[in-house]
């Protein structure tokens, strides 16, 4: 069992304003707007800024403010015509590039210009950049190279989760809470028992553990049969956790045959997936978390995607709860002091990349 270190420490840190801005977010999926004539767009709390997305004549995305420059109603609770998206409350026709085209019978060449948001959609999803349009640079999109082979397969969902994203965070970074959160699905003893190491790679923060001759638990019970391996055999066991700004967590896990090279394993004798999570900043206190897991066995399988889909979004729900109570209880007693242990150490650090960024957004 390891030995922790209990230290005192401030239960907010760094720059008042929590979250970076120039930064491209995951907004939603590409699934969730939809295309043609009379189609809805969709409005999103993103960063604090409330967007309206939707689609052009060309299927293209575009992000407005969601705001109408007439009377200030919401532009998500309108519709597209003719690539334009219609406000529904007095029919003014608003541009891609947030100017009005039209509205009946109405003069609108001085109407003002509303707020436009730089986006990407790519990889399934759609990004935002709620920062300064001017450094939006595509070349910082996040890289998911799984999302561009076809050896593997995806599944996921969305969570909108009613507590601070640096919670998720440290969440995510810290997977000793398996044991208890999710004793009956991913959890076992072994987790707390294995050493942890937290390491910095430029600006990624790397959390790991590895396990040895340990039995799966049942969601791996469930990868060993899709993987097409013996379900009751001894395997060895890894997490390893990659934080990368502004807010994302890719997490390489998986089990192998005992002996046969655990991690670094041949893929015929082990079943290893990435669990994808993209955090993404709503409010102060709430957040949008696009879960899912990236797999490169049984690629093919659809029904077993729809299988590990359904048992994964069961476990992230059993975090849900856990969050928003936590977040309440912060709360509830701003003025408390937390502990942090050494298995907090790649929340910490992931937090003091994201401190940095603000800091140096601020020109501090």
């Amino acid at each position: 069992m390891q030995q922790a270190e209990a230290r005192t420490q401030p239960q907010t840190t760094g720059p008042q304003n929590t979250w970076p801005q120039n930064a491209w977010y995951v907004a939603c999926t590409s699934a969730e707007l939809a295309v043609g004539e009379g189609a809805k767009p969709l409005g999103r709390q993103i960063c604090g800024e409330r967007v309206v997305f939707y689609r052009d004549g060309e299927g293209r995305v575009a992000a407005l403010e969601d705001f109408c420059p007439h009377r200030g109603a919401p532009l998500s609770l309108g519709f597209v015509r003719d690539g334009h998206l219609v406000c529904g409350y007095h029919g003014l026709v608003m541009g891609c590039e947030g100017r009005t085209v039209s509205m009946p019978e109405q003069r609108v060449d001085r109407f003002p210009t509303i707020r436009r948001f730089p986006t990407i959609e790519r990889y399934g999803f759609v990004w935002i950049w709620p920062g300064d349009p001017e450094r939006a640079d595509p070349a910082k999109l996040h890289h998911l190279p799984w999302a561009e082979s076809p050896d593997w397969a995806y599944g996921g969902g969305l969570y909108h989760i009613q507590c601070d994203y640096r919670l998720m965070v440290d969440n995510l970074m810290d997977l000793t809470h398996e044991t208890y959160v999710h004793a009956g699905s991913i959890g076992q003893k072994e987790i707390d028992e294995a050493p942890v190491e937290t390491l910095v790679e430029g600006e990624e923060v790397i959390t790991r553990r590895f396990m040895e001759g340990v039995s799966a638990p049942p969601f791996w019970r469930m990868g060993l049969r899709g993987a097409g391996l013996p379900e009751d055999s001894v395997v060895d066991r890894w997490q390893i956790c990659r934080f990368n700004l502004p807010s994302h967590v890719m997490i390489e896990v998986g089990v192998a045959l005992t002996g046969q090279g655990g991690y670094a394993a041949d893929r015929s004798v082990k079943a290893s997936s990435i669990v994808v999570d993209f955090i993404t900043p709503e409010t102060e206190t709430s957040h949008w978390y696009f879960w899912g897991m990236a797999r490169n066995f049984a690629a093919d399988d659809a029904a077993l995607t729809d299988t590990i889909r359904e048992g994964q979004g069961k476990i992230f729900s059993e975090d849900l709860e856990m969050l928003e109570r936590q977040q309440q209880n912060l709360l509830r007693h701003p003025d408390r002091r937390l502990l942090k242990l050494n298995i907090d150490a790649g929340g910490v650090r992931s937090r003091m990349l994201i401190d940095k960024a603000i800091r140096e957004e601020q020109g501090a």
